[in-house]
């Protein structure tokens, strides 16, 4: 069973104790999933949801969804109250990130080398330019700028046994000075332009890769928001990742006896990735979603399905069994059409204390 891929979110990263006191600068918002499991065109808010359901009680829903949807009494953050405590939230959390770095005694993996492993694990492609909603296409062409000097750390990279990739240690803080531009982030499910923006397609495409091979996810957060509307979809919805230099990372590990390597780059068309390995793996993975509905809880919409991976021996063809991923739960910033749409009365259930 794969484990700590479930991360607490407050907003659109991992809930990080100050945090949800304090929030967080606007300059740190998780930069927008980016990859082709991506939906294209947001739909108007005046078009009417289709086929809505019948009213159901909450008991109904899981404890995940209970929790996103159901209001907190107290939860309003600090940061709601006074903007001004977002940059102190900031320095905060990079600050305590930086000393659990120097205190870790994790082995990070850091070796680059150009000559290819000999076994492939997994690749994959991701589109590079898409159409999401009202954004602007500048920031997807920026986007692309990004993703070449972020690939130009990740790629080759070796991972031994017993280390750990980590997406913000390698690529680092994506800043003006190191050449990268504005591209799409994500600041309470709405786009916005942001120095570096775009670059967690390629956590994205590292992410999926990664459940099909036998690493293990150690760090992932997700966004909990839904942006935009599927069209195209080709990943299951909820696969994606949020990162914020330096403290919303994704990382993964290494506990098999066999050394792996990731090769990344920008192609004229798609993001390009694959996982290599020295010698064969015993086990094939297939990652699929379940449970997948919209409900509706007042006047705002969610999202929930859960992302399950099916481990099959290579040598014979067998499932040898089935494992959770993770559940997800978003808040909606559109409106669902061509989906049914189940109604929720949360008024029936007392607020969580």
């Amino acid at each position: 069973m794969m484990t700590n891929l479930q991360a607490p979110e407050v907003g659109e990263t991992a809930e990080l104790g100050l945090a949800e006191k304090l929030g967080r600068a606007e300059g740190s918002e998780p930069v927008a999933e980016l990859s082709a499991a991506e939906p294209a065109a947001e739909l108007s808010a005046a078009e009417p949801a289709a086929e809505l359901g019948a009213v159901e009680p909450v008991a109904e829903l899981s404890a995940a969804e209970l929790a996103r949807v159901l209001p907190r009494v107290g939860a309003r953050r600090w940061s709601q109250r006074i903007p001004a405590l977002y940059p102190v939230a900031v320095r905060y959390h990079r600050a305590r990130r930086r000393i659990e770095w120097m205190r870790s005694d994790t082995a990070f993996a850091q070796t680059r080398q150009s000559a290819d492993l000999p076994v492939r694990v997994k690749r994959h492609k991701s589109l590079l330019l898409r159409q999401l909603g009202e954004t602007e296409m500048w920031m997807q062409h920026n986007k692309v700028t990004n993703l070449k000097l972020a690939c130009a750390q990740v790629d080759g990279l070796v991972i031994r046994p017993g280390e750990t990739f980590s997406f913000n240690k390698l690529v680092g803080n994506a800043t003006r000075r190191k050449g990268y531009l504005k591209g799409m982030r994500l600041s309470n499910g709405q786009a916005r332009p942001g120095i570096g923006g775009g670059i967690c397609q390629l956590a994205n495409l590292l992410h999926w890769m990664v459940l099909h091979s036998p690493l293990t996810v150690t760090q992932r957060s997700t966004h909990s928001f839904d942006p935009f509307p599927d069209n195209g979809r080709v990943l299951p919805w909820g696969v994606g990742c949020s990162i914020v230099y330096n403290y919303v990372d994704l990382q993964f590990r290494n506990d098999t006896d066999r050394t792996f390597q990731l090769k990344v780059g920008v192609g004229e068309r798609y993001l390009e990735g694959e996982i290599l390995a020295d010698e064969s793996t015993s086990s094939s993975y297939r990652v699929f979603a379940r449970g997948e509905r919209f409900f509706r809880a007042g006047s705002e919409y969610f999202r929930r399905n859960e992302i399950w991976r099916t481990v099959i021996d290579r040598r014979t063809g067998a499932q040898v069994r089935d494992e959770l991923v993770r559940e997800n739960v978003a808040l909606v910033k559109y409106i669902p059409t061509g989906v049914s749409v189940i109604d929720i009365d949360v008024t029936q259930y007392p607020p969580a204390s």
